[in-house]
């Protein structure tokens, strides 16, 4: 007979086992397709000057000379034992070069995640409420549209209208607002003015990252909560006399619970891709920045450390969510 604590976290164990082979075959597949990509890092290293001898010393150098399989055999050994290797253009290692880009990126998507949930999911709410109402139907188009807008669209529109046409149309100094970079060159900030600095130059990406995400998750806060107020029971409590606020905040919001854990772990992935384009665009210097510089470098090693670290950070917050579900509502336990 098999012991209940192995029968309990058997289901765990295969789910991470499960997370594990995915992040592998993820980070193999990366590895294939940066090694066959058309280009040869070597060639952009060297000067122009330097002749096709110097190329090939290099390529020697960074083990490029050799099979695939081989090179495949020698990242993999580096990564179990946590050696991501050494960045082809800065000869430093990738893993002080993330380490040194993390916390921009935790900073810039984890704020983008809170403001998101924190404006869709009473949007979602408030729609729900007003069902068909003149507010939901403004609300629904306004997040439709949102949500439907390209992020380079959405990112040059604010742009122009805040960093370029504020001056132009004079705007208060408080609403003019830095388009490109985490600090202004130049400054020797300290303290509180530092922060205040580090906010404006925020103002932008993180509007973009959240618009759209607060779009997405309101929507779907609103069919949550409206099918929650179809049930029989919160009609029945209502009949009895629960006031509006009780209902809302007693029935509803504990039970809209689960499915706002499923979305945040829906969300990630959303708000790691958006990272990589808004850094990208206003030049902050997290990880997204920083891998899309590897690309165009060809320095695979940052590629695909930074793919390891993307890849380990969706694949795990969905396996966290599919263990917290369970938990929140045991009818979802297998």
């Amino acid at each position: 007979m098999i012991p209940d604590w192995i029968a309990r976290t058997a289901p765990l164990l295969r789910r991470l086992g499960g997370a594990i082979v995915l992040l592998w075959l993820v980070v193999t597949i990366t590895f294939v397709l940066v090694r066959v990509a058309p280009g040869d890092p070597a060639l952009l290293l060297v000067p122009p000057t330097a002749t096709a001898q110097d190329a090939a010393r290099l390529r020697s150098e960074l083990g490029l000379d050799r099979p695939i399989v081989v090179q495949y055999a020698r990242w993999m050994s580096g990564v179990l034992h946590g050696n991501l290797g050494e960045s082809f253009s800065s000869r430093r290692p990738v893993g002080r070069e993330l380490r040194e880009a993390m916390p921009i990126s935790l900073f810039l998507g984890g704020s983008a995640l809170f403001i998101t949930f924190i404006v869709g999911v009473p949007l979602g709410i408030l729609q729900a409420a007003r069902r068909g109402r003149p507010v939901d139907h403004v609300l629904t188009v306004t997040a439709t549209v949102v949500y439907a807008a390209p992020s380079y669209w959405l990112a040059l529109a604010l742009v122009a209208v805040f960093t370029y046409g504020a001056a132009t149309w004079g705007f208060p100094p408080a609403m003019r607002l830095p388009a490109f970079g985490m600090q202004s060159p130049g400054l020797e900030l300290h303290g509180g003015a530092r922060l205040l600095d580090i906010g404006r130059h925020a103002v932008l990406p993180l509007t973009i990252l959240a618009a759209i995400g607060a779009a997405g998750i309101a929507r779907y806060a609103r069919t949550s909560v409206a099918d929650i107020l179809a049930q029989d029971w919160v009609r029945t409590a209502r009949a009895k006399g629960v006031s509006p606020r009780r209902v809302y905040l007693r029935h509803v919001l504990f039970n809209i619970l689960p499915a706002m854990v499923v979305l945040f772990a829906l969300s990630l992935p959303g708000v790691v891709a958006g990272s990589i384009f808004v850094e990208s665009v206003f030049a902050w210097p997290g990880m997204g920045r920083l891998m899309v510089t590897a690309i165009a470098a060809r320095d695979y090693p940052v590629v695909l450390g930074a793919t390891v670290w993307y890849a380990a950070l969706v694949i795990f917050a969905n396996l966290a969510a599919d263990v917290a579900l369970p938990l929140l509502d045991p009818r979802r336990a297998v």
